[in-house]
């Protein structure tokens, strides 16, 4: 929105455009008005050849023409100022169409008179201009139907601009609005998401203290440092997939310290992906279930698998784990943020979808845009597919 220059007065306020928008405005009102400079004037010519006789000089009828134009092009800034500031409206549409059309008496009146400032009156059959004149006021004044045209053009004009432009402003916070929901709700995924994954690491560290309190204490330390990453990223939309392979390793470290030999990490991932940028904690709630409900409920334990791969345009962040206890069903939070955010930034480029084979392996898939810019080496976990003892 144009910026305007306030000047205020006890009990009134006035708002007037800034200068250089009257300026702009200007340019194209005679930009505009004359571009008809040129028809006018060849069919004056045109006109008085036929009728008259008269072979008029097509430069002097282009002058006359311009003063025509430049006269409408003066008097249409003002009306579109007025248009703007006292538009038709549902509860003021009579009383402004009786005023609008009664503005043609006193635009008719400025425009003969400006049309006589401008340019002096021409003679057709003599080929001259004569002296200005109050006649020649009078014979500019009873052309008022030509002028009255062009008021109700400017008019109309006016008010198609002024709903267009209402209409247009009305888009644009429209979509403001929508993009800061929907930076509200991301923002309210993420804080939904960090509580759900404190609690589940501070329940996994409670077991310890009873029973290995050396333990526990590395793992409130390990803690510590993944909640500084998370307050550092938190406010981000997307980080570096090295870091969020990073923050991934140190979660599954604690979860280790936790179910010790039970727990058996394998990784797979493709060198050179390090500098693509993925949503902070994408991986955390696929690696939490992986964890929970796949090993952790099992006496015996199990494998997870981390893999990533890039495929043409998009990047593949797999988790597979085997799947053996019976453990209690999870109330589906973390796959339900993460569809939700994924939602949000990619709208329908991403997806994420969960599947559990009948030879007992369950594989949650995300599929996202390959987004990325400067490449960097990426520090794989492991290097290719491999086993990580305790």
């Amino acid at each position: 929105m144009a910026r305007q220059l306030r000047v205020q007065s006890p009990g009134m306020a006035i708002t007037w455009p800034k200068l250089s928008n009257i300026g702009r405005a200007y340019l194209w009102s005679y930009l505009c008005w004359g571009a008809f400079g040129p028809i006018m004037a060849a069919e004056n010519k045109v006109l008085l050849q036929s009728d008259s006789g008269i072979h008029a000089s097509y430069w002097k009828l282009l002058l006359v023409a311009f003063a025509w134009c430049g006269t409408a092009g003066t008097l249409t800034p003002p009306i579109f100022y007025i248009v703007k500031r006292y538009p038709i409206a549902r509860t003021t549409e009579a009383g402004r169409i009786a005023g609008y059309l009664m503005g043609a008496v006193p635009y008719v009146l400025v425009s003969a008179c400006l049309r006589t400032v401008i340019l002096p009156p021409w003679d057709p059959a003599t080929q001259q201009f004569a002296n200005r004149s109050m006649q020649s006021l009078m014979e500019n004044v009873h052309l008022f139907a030509l002028q009255t045209w062009d008021y109700l053009v400017t008019l109309v004009c006016a008010h198609a601009y002024a709903y267009f432009t209402t209409v247009r402003n009305q888009e644009i916070e429209g979509a403001r609005l929508q993009q800061a929901l929907a930076e509200s709700e991301l923002q309210a995924l993420k804080s939904q998401l960090q509580p759900h994954f404190l609690f589940n690491t501070l329940h996994g560290i409670s077991t310890l203290i009873e029973v290995d309190k050396a333990r526990a204490k590395a793992m409130v330390l390990k803690l510590s440092n993944l909640l500084r990453t998370v307050l550092e990223d938190g406010t981000a939309d997307l980080i570096a997939l090295e870091d969020e392979l990073k923050f991934a390793e140190a979660y599954l470290d604690i979860e280790k310290m936790r179910l010790g030999e039970r727990l058996e990490i394998r990784w797979d991932v493709q060198a050179g992906l390090g500098h693509l940028q993925v949503p902070p904690l994408i991986l955390q709630p696929l690696v939490e279930n992986a964890v929970a409900h796949g090993v952790a409920c099992s006496r015996e334990g199990g494998w997870l698998e981390i893999g990533l791969r890039r495929i043409g345009e998009r990047l593949e962040l797999r988790v597979r784990n085997s799947v053996r206890g019976k453990g209690t069903p999870g109330s589906g939070v973390g796959l339900q943020n993460t569809r939700a955010r994924l939602r949000y930034l990619y709208t329908d480029e991403a997806s994420v979808s969960l599947k559990i084979e009948d030879d007992g392996v369950a594989t949650a898939t995300i599929l996202l845009p390959a987004l990325g810019s400067k490449p960097v080496k990426l520090e794989e976990p492991a290097a290719g597919l491999q086993a990580k003892g305790a």
